[in-house]
């Protein structure tokens, strides 16, 4: 021992032997708990109806999910909905339920156990399961682990205002814990408005984390004890009304559903040790917990579903497919050993196992459209039902974004509506194939290639961008000799106006600018065949595409149409054609 002293006061990076030891076989403990059970998990998803589904609760539901579904076992939605409707407030969301439910499909995680399908161990609605919690808070009554409290409101709203000026946590005095149990049955036979509280043990229980290890502390700060305010944390288990609090009905639910695994987001790590004091006092074996880190924004806050950030509903209105958010959602807190962080659902489940990361995780909304991108361009190029999707979000998106007169040319002149819309989907199918590695939402769709649907689109000021500015500037170097492209064009016949023609068309318009240049002794540096092709593209670029990016010109010329085409191509060559001539006089 002495020797060990000496070795580390001279060297401070030695570990002694039992150190290293006790290190070593944390680590394993860690790598063990972090393999998947070789028995089927039984897990469950328990959300309240107080709020919309969002990324975190999403995140939750996927990671039990994906933990019963790679071992081969169950995944459970159980609804806890005890927050009783009060006259004057109630934390429970009108629909919030009904909208769970559509939520959970719509991403794709389908329930083996739950409402509106059942199963052995129902119901699954905690509102409906209130005789088994009374009956257990009974047991524990009888027991000895808990005790009834009679304290008023008023009472523990003066204790917590108390104890919050001292710095302390709003715990209880136990009061009530002494009472002798015939005062306390008498009063509660009398009517007297009573709660149930849990005794907690002077140091709550140890237990292992499957992400965190080896978890517990001591509950009794020496602050409170100091101030001479000794407090418990006895939680209520039984309310005044005679419901459940979220602790008993989470214990008593997990145990007569046999769940096997709880993965459930961090801040619940506080209660685990009431969790667990439960389980020793009904004499069950509790399952095993693994706490995943919070989602937080760029300023390291929360996410909240009562404030409604990122509700997947959101998403969905978006665009955003249910495979990417769900591949999204994995990734916060995951440690994925695949080389591609692109895993549709099949790849999830082989993939998955318990390796969470420590800690919380900033939520980047870059790397959904990175993945938005990935699938798009996976189902752009299967073609199937999911591409077929995509082409009805974007025409519903259309329909309902903008005004009618602004895109019915579109279609052509039929009058026809069923027609005519058939021929919006087919362009809009056109320009994605085109442009499968750019999509992301049927917003951003229309951002960037608007000017295939909306007639009126004006041409762009040369001082919205760089860009802009640098392909006015090469149009008006080979003004006017650029009007050729006018006149080639406009001399085509609907009949040729195909895209394999006007590819052909546009190298030997090059060539014929080329040599036109020659012929009329211009500069060298302009007389260049990769300048000319270059002036000829931006030309077509900035009065065809009105400068936004998009397939080749003669891809985009074809879809547009010769009409439309030729009307942009006179818009901005009226325009050039003016600002030389002021050039000319100044």
């Amino acid at each position: 021992m002495l020797f060990r002293r000496f070795i580390a006061t001279r060297n401070p990076k030695y570990i002694c032997q039992t150190c290293r030891k006790l290190s070593s076989a944390r680590a394993e403990q860690r790598r063990l708990s972090q393999q998947l059970p070789s028995t089927p998990a039984r897990t469950r998803f328990a959300p309240s109806p107080t709020g919309y589904l969002h990324l975190g609760s999403l995140r939750t539901a996927l990671y039990n999910y994906l933990l019963a579904k790679a071992t081969g076992g169950q995944f459970l939605l159980r609804v806890e909905d005890t927050d009783k409707p009060k006259p004057t407030k109630s934390r429970t969301v009108p629909g919030a339920e009904e909208r769970l439910y559509d939520d959970l499909k719509w991403a794709g995680l389908q329930w083996d156990e739950g409402p509106n399908i059942g199963g052995p161990y129902g119901p699954y609605k905690q509102s409906q399961r209130t005789p088994l919690y009374q009956e257990h808070a009974e047991k524990l009554l009888q027991s000895g682990h808990t005790y009834r409290c009679f304290c008023s409101s008023e009472k523990l709203r003066d204790l917590a205002q108390r104890r919050a000026i001292l710095g302390l946590p709003s715990d209880y005095d136990r009061t009530c814990e002494g009472l002798p149990s015939p005062e306390s049955d008498k009063r509660a036979s009398a009517g007297e408005a009573f709660v149930v509280r849990l005794r907690m043990p002077p140091d709550p229980p140890e237990y292992v984390d499957l992400v965190y290890g080896t978890v517990g502390k001591p509950m009794q700060s020496k602050k409170a004890h100091n101030l001479g305010e000794i407090s418990y944390e006895d939680p209520i288990l039984l309310k005044s009304d005679g419901l459940p609090t979220y602790h008993l009905a989470n214990v008593v639910d997990d145990h007569h559903m046999h769940i096997t695994h709880v993965v459930r987001a961090a801040e619940w790590m506080s209660s685990t040790p009431k969790h667990l004091t439960l389980y020793k006092a009904f004499g069950w074996r509790p399952p095993l917990f693994a706490h995943v880190g919070l989602l937080q924004d760029d300023n390291r806050q929360k996410f909240s579903k009562r404030k409604g950030d990122l509700d997947i509903r959101k998403f969905a209105d978006q665009g955003i497919f249910p495979e990417a958010l769900l591949n999204y959602v994995a990734l916060f807190g995951w440690s994925n050993t695949n080389r591609s962080d692109v895993l549709p659902m099949p790849d999830l489940i082989s993939a998955f196992n318990l390796k969470f990361t420590k800690g919380n995780t900033i939520v980047q909304p870059h790397k959904l459209i990175y993945l938005q991108k990935k699938y798009a361009r996976k189902y752009i190029g299967e073609g199937g039902k999911e591409f077929e999707a995509i082409v009805d979000k974007i025409l519903e998106y259309l329909v309902e974004e903008f005004e009618a007169s602004s895109w019915d040319h579109v279609g052509g002149s039929s009058p026809r509506p069923v027609k005519r819309r058939e021929q919006i989907r087919k362009s809009i199918a056109s320009v994605l194939q085109q442009r499968a590695d750019n999509y992301s939402t049927p917003e951003a769709f229309f951002d960037n290639y608007g000017y295939f649907f909306f007639h009126d689109v004006p041409l762009p000021h040369k001082d919205n961008s760089k860009h802009i500015s640098e392909m006015y500037t090469t149009c008006a170097s080979l003004w006017p000799h650029l009007l050729l492209v006018n006149t080639e064009l406009g001399q085509l016949t609907p009949r040729v106006w195909t895209e394999d023609f006007l590819s052909t068309k546009l190298m030997k318009l090059v060539d014929k600018l080329t040599a036109h240049l020659e012929e009329v002794g211009e500069a060298p540096e302009k007389v260049d065949r990769q300048v000319i092709h270059h002036a000829v593209h931006s030309y077509l670029r900035l009065g065809v595409a009105r400068g936004g990016s998009g397939p080749a010109m003669h891809t985009t010329m074809f879809l547009l149409g010769q009409d439309v085409s030729m009307q942009r191509l006179n818009d901005l060559s009226g325009l050039l054609s003016n600002e030389h001539q002021k050039d000319m006089v100044s």
